[in-house]
């Protein structure tokens, strides 16, 4: 039976492949969703997708994945290290979590070096590009399958 698992994008990741390419790259979101679906099939995982650039959707998102999805996959985006409301929802989930980030972010601006979805986060991946998120869904399969 495959595990369900959603990957949550927050805001300004709906620009990627445009905003700040020196930083984020060239690749879509499209690309990256495309490319995690195709290996979620080959790892029995049964992957929903979403992003938002709205704090408030965000955490409905996660809100709705209590006592259905045994796995989420999030990159908060700048809500990282701002939204403590994105923290107490993540908070009463009780799958795994983990949290990607396609820069370094503690080799960015200080301001960044801190996620507060880091506190509830089984797993961090960042610096590693687009590959975080697949290397992310891989990780995942391990642990529920």
């Amino acid at each position: 039976m495959n595990k369900k698992v959603y990957m949550i994008n927050g805001p300004n990741l709906n620009l990627l492949g445009t905003r700040q390419p020196e930083i984020y790259g060239h690749t879509t979101l499209k690309n990256i969703e495309e490319t995690c679906v195709s290996i979620s099939k080959t790892l029995n995982i049964d992957l929903e997708l979403s992003q938002s650039n709205h704090e408030g959707e965000l955490i409905e998102i996660i809100q709705s994945a209590r006592d259905k999805v045994e796995g989420i996959i999030i990159n908060p985006g700048a809500f990282s290290h701002t939204s403590v409301a994105i923290l107490d929802a993540l908070n009463v989930y009780e799958g795994l979590v983990l949290e990607v980030h396609i820069s370094n972010i503690h080799k960015r601006e200080d301001f960044r070096h801190k996620s507060f979805v880091s506190l509830r986060a089984d797993g961090v991946i960042c610096g590693f590009g687009v590959s975080g998120y697949e290397i992310a869904l891989r990780h995942m399969a391990t642990i529920l399958i």
